[in-house]
């Protein structure tokens, strides 16, 4: 069987579960810092804690969604005979939870679809799950595309 047959075989399997990653103030901070978006919800405690349903800060969704890429360092397995992998975009982003400042996310990869782009290139559509250590609910859902070469 080929790489691409045997990724075709595991659509709609979950592929991997990444580490935890913690979330503290001091990186909520600098993502602000990197991205210029300094909305109190997420950099001024007192007043996230005055006038928010949060009870504190919280992560921004982008921050979130930056972590995909830390996610699938420690939750996915390596493409066999794959040279490198290279991020392709998304299909579809959704923030369904805010991520409280100290709390741990994780991401969970299922494999959506897996098919040839060119010769030697392979693009892969996972649909990922960033899940709240303790949470009902994910903080985001995403459809996201890599393509790998093989």
């Amino acid at each position: 069987m080929s790489v691409l047959s045997d990724l075709q075989a595991k659509i709609g399997q979950e592929m991997g579960v990444s580490d935890w990653v913690e979330i503290p103030q001091n990186r909520i901070d600098q993502f602000a810092e990197a991205t210029e978006d300094h909305q109190f919800i997420h950099v001024d405690v007192d007043k996230a804690k005055a006038f928010t349903p949060f009870g504190g800060t919280i992560a921004h969704g982008f921050l979130t969604l930056s972590l995909l890429s830390r996610f699938a360092e420690t939750g996915l397995p390596q493409i066999p005979g794959s040279k490198m992998g290279m991020n392709y975009g998304l299909n579809k982003v959704r923030f369904l939870t805010p991520v409280p400042c100290g709390a741990k996310v994780r991401g969970t990869f299922t494999l959506i679809s897996a098919q040839e782009k060119n010769p030697g290139q392979l693009l892969l559509s996972y649909g990922i799950s960033a899940e709240i250590e303790g949470g009902a609910k994910p903080a985001m859902v995403a459809e996201w595309l890599m393509l790998i070469f093989v």
